[in-house]
């Protein structure tokens, strides 16, 4: 699908669809108002009887207005006027990807971004605009299957003009390249979400990873079992140990534009399929737990899109690899194993093993003296309790780089809520018999297995994502949700650009975009 920007008058563009917005309760603005001006008023005489949906994102399709010279129009609400945010502008976005998707339309021309969204820059919109409407293309094929065979959806949109009410500048240009590019990650991450276990193990998210590297440039190692057991990794290797697929510890580092600046260390937890080890994971769904591997899909997306922008940052992108299966060599409840750093861990229980695998990464993280470490993983059915699907949990060590993505997730879209790490609560998991142990008990479930994870991760800045409730979606609907992709674009953004010249981040800014679904 290709997305291009241009500047020009909607009412007077010949197309299959044309998109504007509308505020509710108020009078037409903009190319809604010159639409109506063209209709003799039958478009305000249509949203008068109140046939178009209040809320931000409802949609009303029109078929051969009078006077236009689009086939179709799609109103779709801006809410109320005095309530315009940017959430109602995402949610009317979002609502004109999902319809476009669903549609037989070749070419679509889309004017929301003439409204100006209080807060938000012209830049954001255009940004924002290019990611959820690539995003909105979005199908997951089976490797080897026919898309056809997946699943059963209209001719793909070839292309979508999008408006912008301004000259285009370079700014724009590479917003437009940067929304695309985020799009990209996402997709990714997606794509290794919702393959099957018997797919998507850790030898696979090891060849993605080495893909990944010989088409970008950047360096790929690999650390096998063996190179784990010199390292010391005991609490890692322990999860992956009744499994027939080996772990795997994949190291990618991207050099941008050879920086010397100290590198950002992304950690993605990938355990491939979990079954539980002894005893086995309880649970109604447990297909579901192919998606254990999200922190680690979210890594590699995120290391597709600093790529493809060449940010002019060092990223490390640390993949821990497993399946926690049953077999006569998995752990058993009780057993104490001695971690990279020394300390050592009672095992309590086999639903805690994402964090055993974390705990081993954290400490390998320290020989890149990096200027923060953010690990991403879906820790704790006690974050999805917390905050449910709509913000992933956020603790930290270090205030500045907690408002930085707090920050991000609201210019992002893809939210985080901070929840406290305070001494109080590491008591929960003390051991008897060992330094620590893996597991807090019932209370604050997400807060001790953030603790747990802090013990390991005391010399340099580091952030824990907790994406349990946000990385996938459950129901009939089930499919991963490439989070949280977007908001580590946009932290990883806003640092090449800190790192970029005065005049901030230049990139290379084409008139058009490619994205291929």
């Amino acid at each position: 699908m290709e997305i291009i920007p241009a500047v020009g008058e909607a009412e007077r563009l010949r197309t299959e669809l044309l998109v504007v917005g509308v505020f509710s309760g108020g009078a037409l603005v903009g190319s809604a108002r010159r639409l109506d001006e063209r209709a003799a008023g039958k478009l305000s005489a249509i949203v008068g009887r109140g046939e178009l949906g209040e809320a931000a994102g409802a949609t009303l399709l029109l078929h051969h207005l009078p006077g236009s010279v689009a086939t179709r129009i799609l109103l779709v609400s801006l809410g109320k006027p005095e309530a315009f945010s940017d959430r109602a502008y995402l949610r009317a976005l979002s609502a004109t990807a999902k319809f476009i998707a669903e549609s037989v339309v070749a070419e679509a021309v889309i004017a929301l971004a003439e409204h100006e969204v209080p807060k938000r820059s012209l830049n954001w919109q255009v940004q924002q605009a290019a990611q959820i409407l690539a995003d909105g293309g979005y199908v997951f094929v089976l490797p080897g299957t026919h898309p056809r065979r997946q699943i059963a959806r209209p001719r793909p949109v070839r292309s979508i003009m999008l408006l912008v009410p301004q000259t285009l500048t370079s700014e724009l240009l590479g917003a437009l390249r940067q929304g695309i590019a985020v799009a990209e990650g996402v997709a990714l991450a997606k794509d290794l979400g919702n393959l099957p276990g018997n797919i998507c193990t850790p030898a696979y998210l090891a060849s993605t990873a080495k893909e990944m590297g010989r088409e970008f440039g950047f360096n790929v190692e690999v650390l096998e079992r063996e190179d784990l057991e010199a390292l010391g990794m005991g609490a890692f290797l322990v999860v992956g140990r009744g499994s027939a697929n080996p772990c795997k510890l994949v190291v990618m580092q991207s050099n941008g534009r050879k920086s010397r600046s100290r590198p950002i260390v992304l950690v993605g937890k990938g355990i491939t399929f979990d079954i539980g080890g002894t005893p086995l994971t309880p649970g109604g769904d447990p297909d579901e737990m192919k998606f254990n591997m999200s922190g680690a899909g979210c890594v590699l997306g995120v290391m597709r899109t600093v790529a493809r922008l060449e940010l002019p940052i060092n990223v490390v992108g640390l993949i821990a690899a497993a399946e926690n299966m049953p077999g006569g060599s998995a752990s058993r409840p009780g057993d104490i194993v001695t971690s990279m750093s020394g300390q050592t861990i009672e095992i309590r229980t086999h639903e805690a093993e994402g964090r055993l695998l974390l705990c081993d990464v954290l400490t390998y993280a320290e020989r890149f003296s990096p200027a923060c470490v953010i690990d991403v993983a879906t820790l704790t059915e006690a974050c999805v309790v917390a905050l449910g699907s709509h913000a992933s949990g956020l603790f930290a060590n270090d205030d500045a780089l907690a408002a930085e993505l707090l920050r991000c997730g609201g210019v992002s879209g893809d939210r985080v809520w901070q929840l406290p790490i305070w001494d109080d609560y590491f008591g929960q998991l003390g051991s008897s018999f060992a330094d620590t142990s893996n597991l807090g008990g019932p209370a604050a479930g997400a807060i001790t297995a953030a603790c747990f994870l802090a013990r390991f991760a005391r010399a340099y800045p580091w952030a824990h994502l907790d994406i349990a409730g946000t990385a996938s979606i459950s129901g009939a609907t089930k499919a991963s949700t490439g989070r949280p992709v977007p908001l580590l674009a946009e932290f990883l953004i806003g640092r090449a650009a800190e790192a970029a010249s005065p005049n901030g981040l230049s990139l290379p800014s084409p008139s058009a975009m490619e994205l291929h679904s």
